[in-house]
């Protein structure tokens, strides 16, 4: 958001100074994590350099640098510091994101990236729901009175489903007395749509509930949220999540005739990768992990109260049982997801649960649907250890578990690139132990249905090439698992080793 980029604190670099003789030129060279600059005695003597032989130039460039990290404390005064001053802001000129230099009373929009478009307005700012547009209101001496279209919503490049989104209209106006204030704000204001595939999981979070956190949360809750296409419902399963961003109540654009004035609106949200924030694109470099720690702000206060009202939790919390009385045994949480309907069930489920607690898990199968209260799914997968579950929607739920668990995904025929892109990466750069199992042709519901050599079984990828929807109809809506026990008991081994040596860790820590 351009106000508070433009407000960031100085971002500080290390500087390796390399002083080898006394000079009038100095070099900068940006490296990933520093900023080595030295001073260049060579300058205008080109000719000079070549009689040296390039090992002799290498090895005297290494000596250098290790030189000059012995003497860093010192040497850091040689170089002027207003000379590094002015080389930090050159380079922090080049990395300025498109319009985090406009000014008052402008509008702008960011249409670089390939997944979204955000504009961002700056000055007096007035919502006009009938007509779908914000203004900014203008002197008549201002020029360039230009307007602005934008589908707020992170799914850009698909043409079918941003059809669908409500377009807002940005409108630099004169006329500002036929929209008078009927609401000012101190604070300013992010819409979005709640539209497109919401309704799905993996696009709640992916294409909204994420980009909102990116976008907003630097605002420390000081922001109104504005959304297109409210829905009630969307707000009864996210309002402890919305609630986490904003301290006001979301206006749903639509049906709110008022005039709402704002210093400053963004329209649009941010999107960085699959199920994830990316600390190198964040104002304050925060993480996926970041936003874990937000939802277990947003759910803790339901989940007390549920906890009250039960009086227990559904996942024993005990994680031992006692087999004699001076030794215990270690029982890992395993939640399995459990699938309902046609597709992506686990056929041989029963035979699953004897197998993981003979192997020493405590199992709770969890089978969420439309109506689950998000919290409650997420009360069983914080307290869990391991989760089990096949490639789908559902997967998302990875995000509710702690760092350092064991995420064990069922890959069905035809689905690898998705299962990995989607759930597979994200949950390892949330710090899960991320454990695949591709499933044979032979376990899929699919080998009864076609003969052994037909390309379905023996050449998935062949068959997706034909497009989405022949991968969706044959793959994702006609395939169900039935488990190779033998071969998958090798998976819940490994995990439950895993676990077990990290608790035992855990405990040597805890006592010394």
């Amino acid at each position: 958001m351009a106000q508070k980029e433009k407000q960031q604190p100085q971002q500080h670099r290390r500087i390796y100074v390399l002083q080898l003789r006394k000079a009038d030129t100095i070099r900068c060279v940006k490296e990933p994590d520093h900023l080595m600059c030295y001073y260049d005695y060579a300058a205008g003597r080109v000719n000079r350099s070549k009689h040296h032989h390039p090992l002799r130039r290498l090895f005297f460039l290494l000596s250098s640098l290790c030189f000059s990290l012995l003497f860093l404390s010192l040497l850091f005064y040689s170089l002027g510091t207003e000379q590094i001053l002015q080389v930090e802001r050159n380079l922090q000129a080049v990395s300025k994101p498109p319009c985090s230099s406009m000014g008052n009373n402008s509008f702008c929009c960011d249409r670089t990236s390939f997944r979204t478009d955000i504009c961002f307005m700056r000055g007096d700012v007035r919502t006009n729901s009938p007509s779908k547009s914000i203004l900014l209101a203008s002197s008549p001496a201002t020029p360039n009175i230009t307007e602005e279209k934008i589908r707020p919503y992170t799914r850009k490049w698909e043409t079918n489903v941003m059809s669908t989104i409500d377009e807002l209209r940005l409108r630099q106006v004169t006329d500002s007395g036929s929209h008078k204030c009927d609401v000012t704000h101190d604070v300013p204001a992010v819409i979005f749509s709640t539209g497109g595939y919401t309704g799905n999981v993996y696009h709640e979070f992916n294409d909204g509930i994420i980009p909102l956190y990116i976008t907003s949360q630097h605002f420390n809750r000081k922001v109104v949220f504005l959304i297109l296409e409210y829905h009630p419902w969307w707000m009864t399963k996210y309002g402890d999540v919305v609630s986490c961003l904003s301290k006001y109540k979301p206006i749903d654009f639509t049906n709110d005739k008022r005039t709402h004035c704002f210093k400053e609106v963004i329209a649009g949200l941010r999107i960085h990768d699959e199920l994830n924030v990316d600390p190198k694109k964040m104002i304050r470099g925060k993480s996926i992990r970041d936003f874990r720690r937000m939802l277990d702000d947003a759910y803790r206060g339901r989940i007390n109260y549920i906890e009250r009202v039960d009086g227990r939790r559904s996942l024993v919390p005990v994680q031992s049982l006692r087999l004699s009385s001076n030794r215990e045994v270690y029982r890992p949480k395993l939640v399995i997801l459990s699938r309902s309907g046609v597709s992506r069930m686990i056929e041989n489920e029963a035979e699953l649960v004897l197998l993981a607690k003979k192997i020493g898990f405590q199992v709770q199968v969890l089978k969420p649907d439309r109506t689950t209260e998000l919290c409650k799914i997420y009360r069983e997968l914080n307290y869990s250890d391991a989760m089990i579950g096949v490639h789908g929607a559902a997967m998302t739920h990875f995000l509710f578990m702690r760092p350092g668990k064991v995420f064990m995904q069922i890959i069905p025929l035809g689905t690898d690139w998705a299962a990995e892109t989607y759930y597979g990466q994200p949950a390892t750069k949330l710090g899960l132990l991320y454990m695949p199992y591709k499933i044979l042709a032979k376990e899929s519901s699919l080998y009864r249905q076609y003969p052994k050599g037909d390309p379905v079984l023996t050449d998935p990828e062949s068959v997706g090439k034909r497009g989405w929807e022949v991968t969706k109809r044959v793959y994702l809506d006609r395939q169900n698992v039935r488990l190779d026990l033998g071969r998958f008991r090798k998976r819940l081994v490994k995990a439950h080793g895993y676990l077990v040596s990290k608790k035992k860790n855990q405990n040597v820590h805890s006592r010394n």
